[in-house]
């Protein structure tokens, strides 16, 4: 199914957004994107209608979102102010002129580097794209493509998309802070509330609506379920003791934590309808709230800190 978006929208009152959405580069490169984007992966396309996802493109872009991923997306006309990614396996037209990152999706071990790194290049030199970037790569691959974009005088990627959540930090926190310090690649980190497993509503179960009581998510259903599972709702119970002290939501809280860390430059949300997305969206509010102190609560509550040579942490 191909969805368009339009942001000229007048049919359904947008709510009045009390905060500033801040904007930071993308890694070191000179692209400014909102730290909150907008990804569409799993909620776009099947799970909501397209006057929902239309509702939520609009809702974002309102708020100062400016970072949308996704693969089939039409922009209305406004389309200069717009970051828009996509990863290059999706395929699909978008009926845009360009992309602005356009994401290799993990690598493929029968292609050499180079030839990857060539090819993200002739996408750039085509004008298809104005950065490119890695998805679900290793530290040690990402810093292959540097080399060997160094090497041959081609371009080498400026970010990388990663898994980043209380429950899954390790990557993010100790491999690629020396990625951003040496040679400016940021991240873009999806999936801040662990699908879902992070709000809450898998509590007292699964509930017939949500993401894991559909087939394809069997996975996850197991993942609640099982042990580990069943630790990480405690240990959720416990921060929700923080959140509320910090006058917030456990959502925000998790969004702001991802936030910290001066390498993430933009956290992509996942929302089915408005009002989780308005909700998301207010985790700018809680980032100065976001002290060493609570930081250090959070890690105490979660004891799954990754030690790293050096803490890049604000």
């Amino acid at each position: 199914m191909r969805v368009h978006f339009f942001f000229t929208l007048s049919y359904f009152s947008l709510p009045c957004f009390p905060f500033v959405l801040l904007h930071r580069n993308l890694g070191k490169s000179g692209l400014r994107v909102s730290c909150l984007g907008l990804g569409t992966w799993v909620t776009f396309g099947g799970q909501i209608s397209d006057e929902v996802a239309e509702q939520l493109m609009t809702i974002a872009y309102d708020s100062g979102v400016n970072l949308f991923d996704t693969a089939e997306v039409y922009s209305g006309g406004k389309r200069s102010s717009l970051v828009i990614t996509t990863k290059l396996y999706w395929g699909g037209k978008m009926q845009l002129e360009y992309v602005d990152v356009v994401f290799a999706n993990r690598t493929d071990s029968n292609t050499p580097m180079e030839e990857i790194v060539r090819a993200m290049t002739h996408v750039i030199n085509q004008g298809m794209a104005m950065y490119w970037g890695t998805s679900r790569w290793s530290a040690m691959e990402i810093m292959e493509a540097y080399s060997v974009a160094r090497q041959f005088n081609l371009i080498p990627p400026v970010c990388e998309q990663a898994e980043y959540h209380f429950f899954q930090r390790e990557k993010v926190e100790t491999q690629l802070p020396e990625l951003y310090h040496k040679i400016g690649v940021g991240v873009v980190s999806w999936s801040p509330l662990a699908c879902g497993i992070i709000t809450g509503k898998y509590d007292n179960g699964i509930p017939e609506t949500s993401r894991a009581s559909m087939k394809p998510y069997q996975w996850l259903r197991e993942k609640i379920m099982s042990e580990d599972g069943k630790k990480q709702q405690a240990k959720l119970k416990e921060l929700a003791h923080i959140a509320e002290k910090l006058g917030c939501t456990l959502p925000q809280l998790a969004i702001a934590w991802c936030l910290r860390n001066e390498g993430v430059s933009s956290v992509l949300l996942g929302s089915s309808n408005p009002t989780q997305l308005t909700e998301n969206l207010g985790a700018i509010q809680v980032i100065p709230k976001m002290t060493a102190g609570i930081a250090s609560e959070v890690d105490h509550l979660l004891g799954n800190r990754p030690h790293s040579k050096k803490d890049y942490h604000h």
